[in-house]
């Protein structure tokens, strides 16, 4: 091979490294899910995770992430300390706008505790604007507690024990 060619070589080798395929596994957190990547912006109108689903669920691995001390990765238990189902907007911007429960078995500090991992996961990363209604986007989430107080959010959770 021609000495000329060797330097071109290398650099077409790492440019062809530099990138992460889209199909390729994200890197995991500490907690086993898969890491947020910090972004200003939601992926363009062309990407398959630009649905309100696809937003619903990077926002629920930053609020595992972020608050990864509370969180369980495990199954969870067959018989829940407590679901809280929370409903909640995020502005063009990524910040939270308001949050509220929507259901709960009444249980004051699983109430308190996923309202507080949402409010600590805030300001989120900025949604499409193809997925905003009046200037926002609204959610809910569920949040299934164990019986140690631990949660995990069902739109990553794995299938619940048996017994």
């Amino acid at each position: 091979m021609k000495p000329k060619l060797l330097p071109m070589l290398a650099v077409l080798v790492c440019a062809g490294c530099s990138t992460r395929p889209a199909d390729a596994p994200r890197e995991r957190s500490a907690g086993g899910f898969p890491r947020v990547e910090s972004v200003d912006t939601y992926p363009d109108a062309t990407s398959t995770e630009n649905t309100v689903n696809g937003y619903k669920r990077d926002l629920a691995q930053r609020i595992t992430e972020v608050n990864s001390i509370k969180v369980y990765t495990t199954r969870p238990q067959a018989l829940l300390r407590s679901v809280i189902v929370v409903r909640y907007s995020v502005d063009s911007g990524g910040r939270l706008l308001r949050s509220e429960i929507m259901r709960s078995n009444r249980d004051r500090e699983t109430e308190a505790t996923a309202l507080a991992s949402l409010r600590n996961a805030a300001p989120f990363p900025k949604p499409a604007s193809h997925l905003l209604r009046q200037g926002k986007v609204e959610l809910s989430e569920t949040w299934l507690f164990n019986n140690d107080g631990r949660f995990q959010l069902r739109s990553l959770a794995l299938p619940q024990m048996d017994e």
